[in-house]
């Protein structure tokens, strides 16, 4: 009899440890795309219920697919937090290499859209109200799973992250690409999605669309000539969504294509390389 109690509680012991072993395994995480700032990322992993990183939580769904979005002054060193599916939270070390961005010395804009008046501020508050409301979309769909082009071709005239010092005065980084073309020029909807902001005549962006691509990732097209969609439609990659023009502040035609994935800004040609097969990728484990 004291053999059998001792022969189970060894058992129980085994069993306990293996459990134990078990839970403390971390569950294998693929990343892929380069880890630098103002980056995207795509990663993969099986039985996720979430990952975190930079204080926001991002959705994965049903195939262990994520994406989330690198600042552009990304600490070297970044956690990754990941939650399986039975609760148990999981953390990775990420190293993230710095990027380089330029400076940009404008001059030559009216004084009043750099130093704006009280009444421009009115304006200027409300166009950042409209774009932040457009940019809390937390969408159950994937459409970011389909790819993205670049919606205008033409002269890179302003990097992303770059600081600008317009008129004598030390502007905020640069939170998208300008692309320079002729007025009038086709404006591509990046990647499928729905339109979920078409502003007119606004202070800094002129006209402006919106489009949610699921995922809490959007892109944004400012200074456009004419908008062609409306709010809620939804379109397709490639599709004509406008013109490229001349509205807000600028000092001469082109296209700003932003993007933004949870409130985080990044390069936007980095979606070009999402989900590309021959895209760097590394394992977590």
């Amino acid at each position: 009899m004291k053999n059998c109690k001792l022969t189970c509680l060894i058992c129980s012991l085994m069993l306990m440890s293996s459990a134990a072993w078990s839970a403390d395994e971390k569950p294998e995480i693929t990343l892929c795309g380069e880890l630098a700032q103002g980056k995207i990322i795509k990663g993969h992993g099986e039985n996720l219920q979430k990952i975190r990183i930079n204080g926001a939580n991002h959705q994965v769904d049903k195939n262990g697919d994520f994406i989330f979005a690198l600042t552009r002054e990304q600490k070297p060193q970044t956690t990754l937090e990941v939650t399986a599916k039975d609760g148990q939270v999981y953390s990775y070390d990420l190293n993230i290499a710095k990027s380089q961005w330029d400076i940009q010395n404008i001059k030559g804009l009216p004084p009043r859209k750099v130093t704006p008046s009280q009444e421009d501020q009115a304006e200027i508050n409300r166009e950042r109200t409209l774009v932040r409301g457009a940019l809390k979309g937390d969408r159950l769909e994937t459409y970011w799973k389909n790819g993205f082009v670049e919606p205008v071709q033409g002269r890179i005239s302003g990097h992303f992250g770059g600081q600008r010092i317009m008129n004598g005065h030390k502007m905020n980084p640069h939170a998208g690409t300008d692309i320079a073309a002729p007025i009038g020029t086709p404006i591509k909807a990046a990647g499928d999605g729905i339109v979920t902001l078409t502003a007119p005549d606004t202070f800094y962006s002129g006209n402006v669309v919106v489009i949610d691509h699921g995922h809490g990732l959007q892109t944004i097209y400012a200074h456009m000539n004419k908008i062609d969609v409306k709010e809620k439609q939804f379109v397709k990659k490639g599709d004509i969504i406008g013109e490229v023009g001349k509205t807000g502040r600028v000092t001469g035609p082109h296209l700003h294509w932003g993007a933004s994935l949870r409130n985080t800004r990044f390069i936007p040609h980095s979606l070009l390389d999402l989900g590309k097969e021959n895209s760097a990728c590394v394992i977590l484990n």
